[in-house]
This record gives structure tokens, C-alpha cells and sequence, in this order.
């Protein structure tokens, strides 16, 4: 029979690898902008969810320390994918390869951008654990929901305030704080519903992290 610290330590990679996924699709194919009932949003909306749901098992399961070391490497890996894009966008391409215009639009986001995400994600990431383990804490271990979702809603705000004032405030005379805010508060209102869908999520995910009923 296969050692349950292995199973978990497996379980565990398998967990990471997908954050990483989400995280770089986030700032990736998540570029697009869509119209969801009317609101634009980012498409990097259906991914983000994903991010905060795994560092919420992660926490519940295996601690604080995990929890935080999966955003610090995710932090670091979201700087060498920012810093690599950067230095390759401008090369010179062969002269048989005409794609250039096409690849530097895909893939140049502009620092400002960039800078917005990193931050963003850097913050509301690590708030996203401190809040979950602080509500964990404060109901001794139970409820479940009250902390994923307690913890995930108000990262998320922070997260999408943060981004929308470094990435857009001032840009142009149109974008004042009051106008950011009627772009803030229905996209972050599209991840307050996304936060209580994957509450059920959270508990399988816990469950199957564990290798136990609870």
C-alpha cells in the first residue's frame, strides 16, 4: 500500500501545479475582454476563483506555512513570466516570420499592466491566507464556509481595487475614482457569486486532500 505522506505530498504537487496553471492563464489567455450580462470583464475572471479556492484547501489541510509558500513561489514564477515576456517581445524576429505585430499585441501587456497584476496578486493572495487562517481561528476549527468565503469575497475586493487604480486610475480624464469604482464593484460582485458557487468545491477539495471523510 502506497504511504499516505507520499498520497499527500502527491496530492499536494498536483494542487500547486494547478494554482500555477491558473495563475498564469490569469495573466495570459485572461487578457480578453468579454461582456458578461452586460458587464466587461476579463475572461482571467473564470480562472481566478481557482487560485483562492486551492490556497484555501492548501491552508485547511496542511497549515499556514503551505498556504504561503505556494504564493511566494507563484509570486516568484509570475516575475520570471513578466520579466521573460518583456526581454523577448522586442527582439528582431527572423525575416520569414510576420507575426510580430500579432505576437507583441497578445503578449505586451504594457508594465503599467503588468505592474497592476503583480501587486494585486501579491497582496489579496497573501490577505486571502492570513483571513482564512484568522476565521479559522476564531471559530475554532469549524465552519468551513464562513472562512472560504469570508476570506475569499473581501481578497477579491481588495485584489480588484488594487489592480483598477494601479493599472487605470488617471490614464485619462475619464478615469476618476468614482468611475473606477462603477467598473470595482460589479466586476468584484461577478466573484462574490463565483466565491459561493465553489463552496462546495472547497469541502470535496478538503475531503479529497485529506484521504478522509471528515
Amino acid at each position: 500500500m502506497e504511504d499516505t505522506s507520499v498520497a499527500l505530498d502527491r496530492k499536494e504537487m498536483f494542487l500547486f501545479a494547478l494554482y500555477i496553471t491558473g495563475m498564469v492563464l490569469v495573466n495570459t489567455v485572461g487578457s480578453k475582454i468579454i461582456s458578461l450580462f452586460g458587464v466587461r470583464v476579463s475572461v482571467g475572471i473564470f480562472f481566478m476563483p481557482v487560485l483562492f479556492l486551492i490556497t484555501d484547501i492548501i491552508a485547511e489541510v496542511k497549515g499556514g506555512d503551505h498556504a504561503n509558500l505556494v504564493v511566494r513561489l507563484s509570486i516568484l514564477m509570475l516575475i520570471i513570466v513578466f520579466v521573460v515576456t518583456a526581454l523577448f517581445i522586442p527582439i528582431k524576429p527572423h525575416a520569414s516570420w510576420d507575426l510580430q505585430e500579432a505576437y507583441s499585441a497578445v503578449f505586451g501587456m504594457s508594465m503599467r499592466m503588468s505592474l497592476a497584476s503583480l501587486i494585486s496578486f501579491s497582496i489579496s493572495q497573501n490577505l486571502d491566507v492570513w483571513l482564512f487562517l484568522f476565521f479559522k481561528k476564531v471559530n475554532k476549527g469549524e465552519k468551513l464556509w464562513i472562512r472560504n468565503n469570508l476570506s475569499t469575497i473581501t481578497s477579491q475586493f481588495v485584489d480588484t481595487v488594487i489592480f483598477m487604480f494601479i493599472a487605470f486610475y488617471k490614464m485619462n480624464s475619464a478615469y476618476t475614482v468614482s468611475f473606477l469604482f462603477t467598473l470595482i464593484i460589479p466586476y468584484w460582485l461577478f466573484k462574490v457569486v463565483f466565491a459561493l458557487l465553489d463552496t462546495p468545491f472547497c469541502y470535496l477539495g478538503v475531503k479529497w486532500f485529506r484521504g478522509r471523510s471528515q
